[in-house]
């Protein structure tokens, strides 16, 4: 028998037993004559004993141990994969050796602790800045640059940071409110005009500030246009200065082109400045940057995008097969709205949605049980995904807030 010692519990073990193994541990251990070869496979060696001492894990190694008696390798649910991996691995003993029942269960909880791990990575990836303060060091204005960075990029560095931070959020929601009233019938005139563009000229003005010091304290300009809160907040500015820039032009036009002309390029720029002026609707997105919710629902869609792309696929099966269903049995009514399979294609989806606006009704009783089972269906189909979608949710803004916390 050969006596060994793992972690203070001693195991016994016939040669001839290990000796069917020859590539492990134990079994080249129990063929090795040369002392020098076996002393290396071990941690250390009791002469009195004659115990060979292993400084391992002894509650796995009784699965080892087993494995040597019966020739197969069992794993118990509640043992870490990545330690009776490192285990194994350490005893020259490889998976095939399990039954297939256990080793489809250790896989999957293999699987499923990597997914863990790489979600807990990517979740502490998106509260770590780009940059670090450490970054800075020994470059040109690196004390500067730093100062700014912590005050731009780092709201809990001191209170002049958060009041940055804060007045960010103010002015982002100053300029969503001001856009929304300049469509208001009695906001459009002249004292109201001038409101609106003095409050958008304050904003942009804050907006612009604030980009060219996230500009400054930026270690790397390629990182810095890479980064997808950066490109966030020049699109916040851009329509501010490129309103500007087309109102020259069409001032240009109205003094050198024909009457004819000039109203073609009015209309054509005003339409292009409507675009522009649309595109301050994004500067909402700037809340991302100081709100724990909105970075949770963008890292949710970003993990779950292969359960949002399913359910895209199933509405538009949905909305395909209902709308020919509908068309193949309303098609002969006089005077219906059914008149082809893509005019049918709104009352599918609004039907699959279960929003049911009722401007498009079937009026045959064919027709109401295909509508009947297609509201069926939406229901079902909607109430697939929600629960996995809101539980990763919930799950993953109560990490980023323990996150935020801990930091």
């Amino acid at each position: 028998l050969l006596n060994i010692n793992v972690g203070g519990k001693s195991f016994q073990i016939a040669y001839k037993v290990l000796a069917q193994y020859p590539i492990t541990r134990l079994g080249k251990l129990a063929l090795y004559t040369d002392p020098v070869k076996k002393l290396q496979l071990c941690d250390d060696y009791l002469v009195q004993k004659n115990e060979y001492f292993f400084d391992r894990d002894p509650s796995i190694f009784h699965y080892i141990f087993h494995f040597y008696r019966s020739g197969v390798l069992w794993m118990m649910d509640e043992m870490c994969p990545s330690n009776f991996v490192e285990e194994i691995e350490y005893w020259g003993i490889h998976l095939k050796y399990s039954q297939r029942c256990c080793r489809i269960l250790f896989e999957e909880k293999q699987d499923e602790l990597n997914e863990y791990l790489k979600i807990e990575k990517e979740l502490e990836a998106e509260l770590e800045p780009l940059e670090s303060g450490a970054q800075f060091d020994g470059k040109f204005l690196g004390q500067f640059r730093k100062m700014v960075w912590n005050l731009i990029e780092n709201p809990y560095s001191s209170v002049p940071a958060k009041i940055i931070a804060v007045m960010s959020s103010f002015f982002v929601l100053i300029s969503i409110v001001g856009m929304t009233l300049s469509t208001v019938e009695e906001m459009k005139n002249k004292t109201g005009k001038l409101w609106m563009e003095q409050m958008e000229m304050i904003c942009a003005i804050f907006f612009t500030s604030e980009y060219l010091m996230r500009l400054i304290s930026s270690s790397s300009f390629k990182n810095f246009l890479r980064a997808a809160f950066n490109a966030i907040d020049l699109v916040a500015i851009l329509p501010f200065y490129i309103q500007i820039l087309f109102e020259n032009l069409e001032d240009g036009d109205m003094q050198y082109h024909e009457e004819l002309h000039k109203v073609e390029n009015v209309s054509k720029l005003g339409k292009v400045l409507k675009l522009i002026k649309l595109m301050r609707i994004f500067r909402i997105l700037k809340l991302a940057r100081h709100s724990t919710g909105l970075r949770a629902f963008s890292f949710t869609m970003r993990q779950c995008y292969q359960q949002v792309c399913c359910l895209l696929l199933f509405i538009a099966m949905g909305v395909f097969t209902f709308s020919a269903l509908i068309h193949s049995v309303e098609h002969d009514v006089p005077g219906t709205d059914f008149t082809s399979i893509p005019y049918a294609w709104w009352w599918a989806a609004v039907s699959l949605s279960t929003v049911g606006y009722g401007d498009t009704v079937p009026d045959t009783i064919l027709g109401r049980m295909v509508a009947f089972v297609c509201i069926s269906f939406g229901i079902i189909l909607n109430g697939m995904p929600i629960s996995i979608l809101y539980n990763k949710f919930s799950d993953y803004y109560a990490k980023l807030k323990a996150h935020e916390m801990s930091q």
